[in-house]
């Protein structure tokens, strides 16, 4: 299992929103640019990061912020997935050509699925399909819609398309730090052969235990590093 360290970004800065509710962000002081280095420096081999302005404005708002990410993760030996904002095939060829080595896309593969399969064709290895879920059903549009679609049928539906992996996020715990839904995320993994990861309510060493015990391939990590419930380090050692 991997520790995929989670670097959201508004205006330029890391911050956290609970529940994806932007009015509940908690701003860090920390610049995303020395993130990143620490995170990649002590080893994180993928780090995650979210363009929360685009996720919100439906189109990427911050791309120079994410090439200059892009450019000092792999400077450094790490990798970037990158998402927010990608619902539409431009989208996703823009952020690809600020070097990221893989962009999530979730609305888009609801509501255009013939896209999301061209782009997973076009990009091999390189789309991850965010299933992020409330109750099970797919959560659309910054997570303000529900889509009739369940993370199962949605990660069925990704393997086919030749996706690199499915990132599943309980939103009722996003942000929380009450620990992961581990049951669900497993639910998940068990109908594909693609990685899945889990997001959403890590809180302690504890969560990354449990989620290595379920077979769950990965995990992103953010407010919990971010407030200091345990090291990128400990993180890392532990999976």
């Amino acid at each position: 299992m991997i520790v995929l360290p989670a670097i959201d970004l508004m205006g330029g800065r890391a911050v956290r929103l609970t529940q994806g509710d932007r009015a509940r962000a908690t701003i860090y002081e920390r610049p995303p640019t020395e993130l990143v280095v620490h995170y990649a420096r002590a080893g994180a081999r993928t780090i995650h990061v979210v363009d929360l302005d685009g996720a919100f404005a439906g189109a990427p708002a911050q791309l120079e912020t994410l090439a200059r990410l892009v450019a000092l993760a792999h400077d450094h030996g790490a990798a970037i997935e990158i998402g927010g904002g990608m619902r539409t095939a431009a989208a996703v060829a823009q952020a690809i050509e600020t070097g990221a080595d893989a962009v999530v896309i979730g609305t888009l593969a609801i509501r255009e699925p013939a896209v999301a399969q061209s782009l997973c064709e076009r990009f091999p290895r390189r789309i991850v399909v965010a299933a992020d879920a409330r109750d099970g059903a797919v959560a659309v549009d910054g997570w303000r819609e529900s889509a009739s679609t369940t993370a199962v049928e949605l990660a069925r539906t990704a393997e086919r398309w030749g996706a690199a992996a499915v990132l599943h996020t309980d939103v009722a715990r996003d942000g929380l730090q009450g620990g992961v839904s581990v049951a669900a995320t497993a639910e998940v993994q068990a109908a594909v052969d693609i990685p899945v990861y889990a997001s959403g309510g890590v809180g302690s060493l504890a969560d990354l235990d449990a989620c290595k015990a379920a077979g769950l391939r990965g995990v992103v990590v953010g407010r919990a590093l971010y407030e200091g419930a345990f090291t990128i380090e400990e993180a890392l050692a532990r999976c």
